[in-house]
């Protein structure tokens, strides 16, 4: 006897254009929620299953998932500060603030208003810049990515030489390869030393009438130890060619003891590299962008070449990032106000006391929790070998297990990540404020509900 539902259940199915009629919802998006609800029907009972037959409430719940942004906010369980996935550093009020602005209606994007004629959008950061780094010149494009590829086209282009330690020759997130870098910008790629051990006289021997410049890349996401050995910014700043120093991270705070190993921006620019190339989203704790300083000539250069065009920044990201920036000329003011920088220095009360009362409001809903420590993460590439330790609320899944909690968790509303360890779900409260703590709280109960 074949198996399969019987004809007549799938018979029962309405038409689309009825199932449509029964939503309050523009013609379109109600067919394309009661075809979403009746495939899905269907399947099921291909499949021999029950589920629910009330195809009203699947055409609504279809028609709210269509309704639904793709791209919401998220509550940042997991205890990774710089999450690339999450959208990597939360913005400072001033930074959300002046993007609200800029969006609200029309703006001076490329407008000088003292004069009447037409401006440059670069002109918005270069003060600001050139006053917390020390360079000479600055502007932005739209990522760190972006800078590199603009400075190597810029001193490189046309068939000259780039010289790259082998050591530095990395692929970082979304195969973002050095060396493919380097060729699309027109340069010619020439490595020097090895893996795991290259000295100045590598560099010396490689310098020729070809070489353009020296390209020094930040390893990111991972780092060799032991049997190593690296040239500082300062000596190869002192050979005599350009040099690019993309640094990464985008450190500029100071006095914080955890940024130690990351290259400050500030010295790169003092040892006289050319261009220093950094990101806008990672430490410096502002929105996606590519900040490029250092000398005027080098700067010019690449502002001029036909490539920033197509990699500009855009207006709401213009308005964060000078925001982001104004922060930092008071170090505590940016400490206080730059979500990333806040949670790099929380201390043990403040962490302690967040999961106390995560731990108690779980407690007064019947759910039951194991005082634990264990170590977040900085993420986006920087400080991989860092952890940063603190107490954490660790929660016992039970029968249903850990991922099966997490994946309710992640489609509640507003979803909420956390990370699983040793079969428990672990919320981290470095990565929460108390409103979003509170948030995570009620997210677990309604999931245990």
């Amino acid at each position: 006897m074949g198996g399969g539902p019987p004809t007549g259940d799938l018979r029962k199915l309405p038409s689309v254009e009825a199932l449509a009629a029964e939503l309050d919802a523009p013609h379109a998006l109600a067919v394309t929620a009661a075809r979403a609800a009746i495939e899905d029907r269907r399947a099921e009972l291909r499949r021999g299953e029950d589920g629910d037959g009330d195809m009203a409430a699947r055409a609504r719940a279809a028609l709210a998932a269509a309704e639904r942004p793709s791209l919401r906010r998220v509550i940042n369980a997991s205890g990774v500060i710089v999450h690339t996935n999450l959208g990597r550093a939360p913005l400072a009020a001033a930074a959300r603030d002046a993007v609200a602005r800029a969006a609200e209606g029309y703006c001076n994007l490329e407008l000088d208003l003292s004069s009447g004629r037409r401006g440059a959008r670069h002109d918005h950061l270069a003060a600001l810049l050139t006053e917390l780094t020390g360079a000479q010149d600055g502007f932005a494009v739209n990522n760190c990515a972006a800078a590199v590829l603009l400075c190597a086209a810029a001193l490189g282009g046309e068939g000259g030489e780039i010289v790259v330690s082998r050591g530095q020759l990395v692929e970082i997130g979304g195969s973002f390869r050095i060396p493919e870098v380097i060729a699309q910008s027109g340069a010619r790629l020439v490595e020097v030393g090895t893996t795991n051990r290259t000295r100045l006289t590598d560099y010396e021997r490689a310098l020729g009438p070809g070489t353009a410049a020296i390209l020094r890349a930040h390893p990111s996401n991972f780092r060799t130890i032991g049997f190593v050995e690296e040239v500082a910014i300062e000596p190869l700043c002192g050979l005599g060619v350009p040099v690019i120093d993309d640094v990464g991270s985008g450190v500029l705070a100071e006095g914080i003891a955890v940024l130690a190993p990351e290259p400050p921006v500030q010295r790169s620019v003092a040892a006289g590299a050319t261009l220093v190339c950094f990101s806008g989203d990672k430490l410096l704790g502002g929105p996606q962008a590519g900040v490029i300083v250092g000398q005027a000539e080098g700067v010019a250069r690449a502002r001029a070449h036909p490539l920033a065009r197509a990699l500009r920044i855009d207006k709401l990201s213009l308005a964060a990032l000078e925001a982001t920036l104004r922060l930092y000329r008071d170090p505590q003011r940016a400490l206080a106000e730059l979500p990333a920088l806040a949670m790099l220095v929380a201390g043990e009360a403040e962490l302690g006391a967040r999961a106390e009362l995560m731990r108690a409001l779980l407690a007064a809903a019947g759910i039951a929790t194991t005082p634990a420590r264990a170590g977040a993460k900085v993420g986006g590439g920087a400080l991989p070998l860092a952890e940063l330790d603190g107490p954490v609320v660790a929660i016992d899944p039970g029968e249903r297990g850990a991922d099966a909690l997490a994946a309710a968790l992640r489609a509640g509303a507003p979803p909420v990540i956390g990370r699983i360890h040793e079969g428990r779900l672990l919320l981290d409260p470095r990565t929460l404020t108390d409103a979003e703590a509170a948030l995570a709280v009620g997210a677990v109960v309604a999931a245990h509900a």
